[in-house]
């Protein structure tokens, strides 16, 4: 990932842009998760939803209409940071198209937004960036 886009630089969100939605789409919700990061469930550095279904993408440093909560307990992006001489650590930028615009309450987790859009999921896809630090 470019260094802009992490903990080491202005850690803000990396525009992403997708096409090809699914028939149906009417919202979509976007997670950035680190199943690298050497704790039992990973890390997730952001969660957002209520992204309209007619977008294509999202701008760089926005944190989406509906930011839902990391695993610093912020409600925002936050940037990779992997710990110094970990290797390389893998971002799944995950993209979920849902049938329907849902009224998700505010601050969702990865995990509770899973389950409140896992009936709702017509179609994902993942982009995968990567990050090291030297040790």
């Amino acid at each position: 990932m470019p260094p802009r886009h992490t903990g080491d630089g202005e850690d803000v969100s990396p525009p992403l842009e997708w096409s090809g939605a699914p028939d149906g789409t009417a919202a979509f919700a976007v997670v950035m998760h680190d199943p690298d990061a050497p704790l039992v469930d990973g890390f997730t550095h952001w969660v957002t939803y209520g992204i309209p279904g007619d977008a294509t993408g999202l701008p760089e440093g926005t944190d989406g209409p509906a930011s839902g909560v990391n695993s610093l307990g912020n409600t925002s992006y936050n940037g990779p940071a992997p710990p110094p001489g970990h290797g390389v650590h893998h971002y799944y930028f995950w993209v979920y198209a849902l049938d329907e615009a849902l009224e998700l309450p505010p601050s969702l987790d990865r995990r509770a937004l899973h389950a409140q859009i896992e009936d709702h999921v017509i179609e994902q896809a993942r982009l995968i960036g990567t990050y090291a630090r030297e040790g």
